[in-house]
């Protein structure tokens, strides 16, 4: 089977490498973002894709824009059955989804029609989801709206943030995609519309969501941490002083002696009061420094954290 690839981050890479591993698969090219200026310095650092192709000397394409006549003629040139997508992160124009020999699939984070969008593992961590999952689809022109051709379920548990959970749904995809498109070669699947009606959309993550002030409830705070726990992280202001949360749990504040004021610094974390419980920051980082302990802090900035 020739593959023709579209994806950007390290998940899809892992997914890509998955792919070029089986013998009967022949990965013709890769599309990816193009290569971005790094935060300091005009070096331009390559997606994690890419880096990836350049190590299995795949051929990569990084079009400014997919409707350009080079692009038209470059991907008119390739002969490919599949057009397997994962996050490549721009919506692909129709005429490119119809030069696969037998179909165009995407890889999506959730259980469509639930979370159609950019955001589906945050958005299962922020509603404290107990089940998501993934699914393989057929690219349509609307926003993951294509029709069902299998879906997998995944646990979500408490440890889950959403660097690890899309560790486990990146690992589950690539347990099963190869399976998956040897049955559609095969003509052994199946095709479900997905119900619009029941659709939800994810909202696009800002860098302004990683802010709290704890009127919210400890679940809701617990649940921003994992899901922003790349990025944006969580911080919170004191004193005009904008502080990172690097490490918290919920701690039932029922009866509990640290209740007395909103911060309370301890050696074993910071216990602050939210609208229904209590959360302790056990790792925290002030502006350019680097990441410490509670216990750190204790002797650092006990007087701060004085109310």
């Amino acid at each position: 089977m020739n593959i023709l690839f579209a994806g950007t981050p390290q998940p899809s890479a892992k997914i890509l490498e998955i792919l070029s591993q089986d013998r009967d698969i022949n990965i013709v090219g890769a599309i990816t973002k193009a290569d971005k200026a790094q935060k300091r310095g005009k070096k331009l650092e390559e997606s994690p894709v890419s880096a990836l192709c350049n190590k299995l000397n795949i051929k990569t394409f990084k079009p400014e824009s997919l409707n350009s006549e080079e692009f038209k003629t470059e991907m008119m040139g390739i002969n490919f059955d599949f057009l397997v997508v994962a996050a490549y992160g721009k919506i692909l124009p129709n005429w490119f989804l119809n030069c696969a020999n037998i179909m165009s699939i995407n890889v999506h984070y959730s259980l469509l029609p639930k979370y159609r969008g950019a955001s589906p593992i945050q958005s299962s961590l922020l509603n404290g989801d107990a089940i998501t999952g993934i699914t393989f689809m057929k690219i349509s022109e609307g926003l993951d709206e294509g029709e069902v051709i299998k879906q997998f379920e995944l646990k979500i548990n408490d440890t889950h943030n959403k660097v690890l959970l899309e560790n486990d749904l990146c690992n589950l995809a690539g347990s099963k995609i190869n399976k998956l498109l040897n049955e559609i070669k095969n003509n052994k699947f199946q095709l479900t519309e997905q119900d619009n009606g029941a659709a939800t959309y994810c909202k696009k993550i800002n860098k302004l969501d990683s802010r709290i002030n704890f009127l919210e409830s400890a679940n809701e705070i617990f649940n921003k941490y994992r899901a922003y726990y790349e990025w944006p992280g969580l911080s919170f202001e004191h004193k005009n002083i904008i502080i990172k949360i690097k490490g918290m749990y919920i701690k039932d504040a029922i009866n509990d002696e640290h209740t007395s004021k909103k911060y309370n610094l301890k050696r074993d974390g910071i216990y602050v009061k939210t609208n229904d419980n209590m959360i302790v920051i056990t790792h925290l980082q002030f502006p350019n420094k680097n990441v410490i302990s509670a216990s750190d802090a204790f002797n650092a900035y006990k007087d701060f954290f004085e109310n």
